[in-house]
């Protein structure tokens, strides 16, 4: 405070003096209000924390290249299916704190009745406030803390998030490994359907003089596998269309290999039609309709190898980035608190309690003294008697 805010013939010094004064009563009452915040937090019930550390599962890029180098045209499908995870330790901590694994851990400990809530969102939230899940950048590991009431069942929740962890990575793919396993087995599953369509309709068709005489066997093998690398590579080309302009350069390319398999593949298909069309009669009618279904039996059949082959490796490639979650350290049963901190709230309130007291005190101290601010502060402590009707 400036020398002309002091009344006349008071300095800094004359309101220090004048805190000073006071300042066992600052102490004390300081002291007073520590030690009862020091009870009063003997009526709160403490709280124990548990923690386990875990090992996420590990991605490595280089075998799914590898593993995606021999597939070809349906590479850069099962590649943007797989997308690529960024930042996969806090694609972990958002899982672990997802709705999905709080309404599992709620249901397995009847949190509901142990945090006294009715509706489930307020559950939710204070299951929420109590769980922390913290990801080392540097060794990749996640800490795992719950907080309750009992140290027993701190410990069993902590440990029960990581079997709803390993529960809930089991359920959908968050490695790359697992996205293309899961990419291969849809279509996997879809091929062998058509497949055995196929078989049946071959089955029906039965065999005749002329689709023998047509050896169409070495016809529909080599019309099969070129179709399928025609669809291979029309994928790719869907694929690169999502992510690149129609003038770059890798569409441009693909487009051009599209086109060369189609030009390829009518021609095929012209001369198998055009030597199904020279039989004439109920022989060559049923030897062109077993052609027919005989090369679509083929085609769903490279399919279906060339799906099985990539989804066993894709299974390999599962086991080899380590879907397995690995525990470091198992949540042991606290046998201290972790809150409430009696010292540091018997500690903060003295401080906060006296450096208040300190600063009204200064206040006060160097408050003009001169008559008319005498007269102005016992009007002031008449106003509340008069609002209450009493002056």
């Amino acid at each position: 405070m400036s020398m002309s805010a002091m009344p006349e013939g008071q300095d800094s010094v004359d309101t220090l003096l004048a805190v000073a004064r006071q300042g066992r009563r600052i102490v004390g009452v300081s002291l007073l209000c520590g030690v009862l915040a020091l009870g009063g937090s003997y009526l709160v019930a403490p709280t124990f924390t548990a923690a386990t550390v875990v090992l996420p599962p590990q991605q490595q890029q280089s075998l799914a290249a590898s593993a995606l180098s021999s597939l070809g045209g349906l590479a850069g499908l099962a590649g943007a299916a797989a997308g690529g995870v960024k930042s996969p330790l806090d694609q972990h901590v958002a899982l672990l704190q997802s709705t999905t694994v709080a309404d599992r851990m709620i249901d397995r400990f009847k949190l509901a009745e142990v945090y006294d809530k009715e509706l489930r969102s307020d559950v939710r939230k204070k299951f929420w406030t109590n769980l922390r899940v913290a990801a080392g950048r540097r060794d990749g590991l996640l800490t795992i803390e719950v907080d309750d009431r009992e140290p027993q069942r701190a410990a069993e929740m902590a440990n029960a998030m990581v079997d709803e962890f390993r529960r809930i990575t089991s359920e959908i793919a968050i490695t790359e490994a697992q996205q293309r396993k899961v990419f291969f087995e849809k279509h996997l599953m879809e091929t062998k359907d058509r497949l055995t369509r196929a078989q049946l309709a071959l089955q029906q068709t039965g065999l005749s003089s002329g689709a023998i005489k047509a050896e169409p066997k070495a016809a529909a093998e080599a019309y099969a596998k070129l179709r399928a690398e025609y669809t291979a590579a029309e994928v790719r080309l869907q694929a690169m269309s999502t992510n690149l302009t129609p003038s770059a350069p890798e569409v441009m390319q693909q487009r051009g290999l599209v086109s060369g398999l189609k030009a390829q593949l009518d021609r095929v298909e012209r001369d198998i039609n055009q030597a199904a069309d020279g039989k004439d009669g109920k022989d060559g009618e049923a030897g062109a309709n077993y052609i027919s279904r005989y090369r679509d039996y083929k085609y769903q059949e490279t399919l279906f190898e060339l799906f099985a082959k990539q989804f066993e490796m894709a299974k390999v490639d599962e086991g080899r980035e380590g879907g397995l979650i690995q525990v470091v350290d198992v949540a042991q049963v606290p046998d201290r608190k972790s809150k409430p901190k009696r010292a540091f709230i018997a500690a903060g309130v003295s401080v906060a309690v006296g450096l208040m007291m300190l600063i009204l005190a200064w206040l006060r101290a160097s408050a003009p003294q001169d008559a008319a601010s005498v007269e102005r502060r016992r009007k002031l402590k008449r106003l509340l008697p008069a609002l209450l009707g009493r002056g």
